[in-house]
C-alpha cells in the first residue's frame, strides 16, 4: 500500500476553504517557488508516513468537518496515496475536497498517470499553478493571481468569489512549543507577525 508522506495536519480551520475544514500538507515538492510560505516542506524526504485509510477515518471522526483541503509540498507527487484517501472519503461521506497544485490542470491532464486522473475525478476544486510573488494581489484562497481556481464539480460555484476575492486571513494554531500558520497570508504578514 502507498503511504502518504505528511508534513503537517490541522484538524479544524476556516482559513483554507468554505466551512470547517481538515487540512493536510504533504511533504516534498518539485518546485521551488520564490517566497514559498512553507520552505520546510519542499525537501523530498520522509516526514510522517500515514496509511491513507487510517487518516481518512481520523478525518471522518472530527465532528462538524465539512471539507478537506490538501496542500504542501506538492500533492500530485503523492497522487497514488491521495487517490486511496479520496476514494475512501467519497465512499463514506460527502465532504468537499479542495486540492492545491503547482502543476496546471493542463499539465496534469497531459500526464499518462492513472492516479492523477483518478484524483482529478474525486476533487471538487483544484487551485493550480506556481506561486509568483509579483502577482500576489492579496485576495482569496490562492497565492497569486496567475493561479486558476478550477471548479471540477458544481459544489462550490456559488462561493466562487471567495476563492479569488475574499479578504485574506490566517489562523495561528498553538500546540506544545510550536505554532502553525493556517491560511494564505496577507501581504506583509510575516513582518506584521514578527512585530507583534
Amino acid at each position: 500500500m502507498n503511504l502518504l508522506n505528511i508534513a503537517e495536519i490541522c484538524p479544524a480551520t476556516h482559513a483554507l476553504g468554505p466551512g470547517k475544514r481538515f487540512v493536510i500538507w504533504v511533504q516534498g515538492c518539485c518546485f521551488r517557488c520564490r517566497d514559498c510560505i512553507s520552505p520546510d516542506w519542499i525537501p523530498q524526504e520522509q516526514a510522517t508516513l500515514v496509511d491513507p485509510r487510517q487518516l481518512a477515518d481520523y478525518i471522518l471522526s472530527v465532528p462538524g468537518t465539512e471539507g478537506l483541503t490538501v496542500s504542501g509540498g506538492e500533492p500530485m507527487l503523492q497522487a497514488s496515496a491521495l487517490s486511496t484517501l479520496f476514494t475512501y472519503i467519497r465512499q463514506h461521506s460527502d465532504l468537499s475536497i479542495i486540492c492545491f497544485s503547482g502543476f496546471t490542470l493542463e499539465q496534469l491532464q497531459a500526464q499518462s498517470d492513472s492516479a492523477i486522473s483518478q484524483v482529478l475525478t474525486l476533487i471538487d476544486v483544484l487551485i493550480d499553478g506556481l506561486y509568483v510573488p509579483e502577482l500576489n494581489d492579496n485576495k482569496g484562497w490562492r497565492g497569486s493571481s496567475n493561479q486558476i481556481v478550477h471548479f471540477l464539480t458544481s459544489r462550490h460555484i456559488r462561493e466562487a468569489s471567495l476563492f479569488t476575492e475574499r479578504k485574506r486571513d490566517v489562523e495561528i494554531h498553538l500546540s506544545d512549543e510550536s505554532a502553525l500558520m493556517v491560511g494564505v497570508p496577507p501581504l506583509n504578514f510575516s513582518q506584521i507577525f514578527q512585530a507583534l
